[in-house]
């Protein structure tokens, strides 16, 4: 069963492709505050038993980002490549709204992209994820349209960043709630090989696709619409929502909806372990060192895995 307890046939037989398993371990981790700087965000990782992390670019509000200490970026860089460090996953602000309805909001947005895929740089071959945006009454053929455009705007050939879209849970007028439109965006994009889409679980839930009973038809699903291969990375979350409520609210993992055999399930899955998994829980860092520890646990890792 997937969306509103419809039965999904793929029409792709042998698309979905699972790999050898392997011992390597999880790439898990959850966002953290750049307040302290890099290398310090690097060490706060490492000491929660993370292997990747997320932190937003700029205020997530919205806002100037502040400049980088290039000192600090390479600290950063060392620590990654001596620990093992799968791909980072950069957060855009949810401020930036490439299909508003207002030229001003769309033009921040458009420069702040800018911006933050020049700073990513620094940090190369990692995720820029963000959310696609809300056309605010203008229809989603125009949010899709002018989301397009600003991508255009943005990517590079070379850079050395892929943009993520994240799948949204279809709140107000959100674009991106369905599989459908993310990969109406990939198409619609010149430089579609920078672009990749990052699964919240929470928010597909939300949107009415059952990642809880039905796991394999979802990921049947994203790989006829969009193709597994531009999955590359997912944000682990349960939800305070029964599926298909299109609300968005966060949960702490097995204290929602979707219930922790479901996280047991993706992270055993071979086409998803290895991606990196981001926790955006409503936790503070205790709660997300002991989150990621019992994702470890389910994977079969001991307390010092990774």
């Amino acid at each position: 069963m997937l969306r509103g307890g419809r039965h999904h046939r793929a029409t792709r037989k042998d698309s979905v492709t699972i790999r050898e398993a392997h011992t390597a371990p999880l790439c898990v981790g959850c966002h953290l505050s750049t307040s302290e700087g890099y290398a310090a965000m690097g060490r706060r990782a490492l000491s929660l038993g993370a292997t990747t992390f997320a932190f937003f670019t700029r205020n997530p509000r919205g806002g100037n980002a502040k400049a980088l200490d290039a000192d600090d970026v390479l600290a950063l860089r060392a620590l990654l490549y001596d620990n093992g460090f799968g791909k980072l996953v950069a957060h855009a602000p949810y401020t930036m709204n490439l299909c508003s309805a207002k030229p001003e909001t769309v033009d921040f947005a458009r420069r702040a992209m800018a911006g933050d895929l020049e700073r990513m740089e620094s940090l190369p071959g990692n995720y820029y994820n963000f959310h696609p945006g809300s056309h605010v009454k203008q229809g989603a053929d125009r949010g899709i349209e002018l989301i397009c455009a600003g991508l255009d705007e943005a990517l590079e050939q070379g850079q050395s960043t892929t943009v993520l879209l994240e799948t949204m849970a279809g709140k107000g007028s959100e674009v991106g709630r369905t599989f459908e439109e993310l990969a109406r965006i990939i198409d619609g994009v010149h430089h579609d090989e920078l672009l990749g889409v990052c699964l919240d679980t929470c928010h597909v839930w939300d949107g009415g696709y059952d990642v809880a009973g039905d796991l394999e038809g979802v990921l049947a699903e994203f790989d006829r619409v969009i193709g597994l291969d531009r999955l590359k990375a997912l944000h682990l979350n349960d939800s305070k929502n029964p599926c298909g409520a299109h609300k968005d609210r966060h949960e702490k993992l097995g204290q929602g909806h979707i219930g922790l055999a479901a996280f047991e399930r993706i992270v055993n899955d071979a086409r998803l372990r290895d991606l990196p998994m981001i926790l955006e829980t409503p936790n503070e860092l205790e709660g997300y060192r002991n989150e990621i520890a019992l994702l470890r646990s389910f994977a079969g890792e001991g307390p010092d895995c990774g």
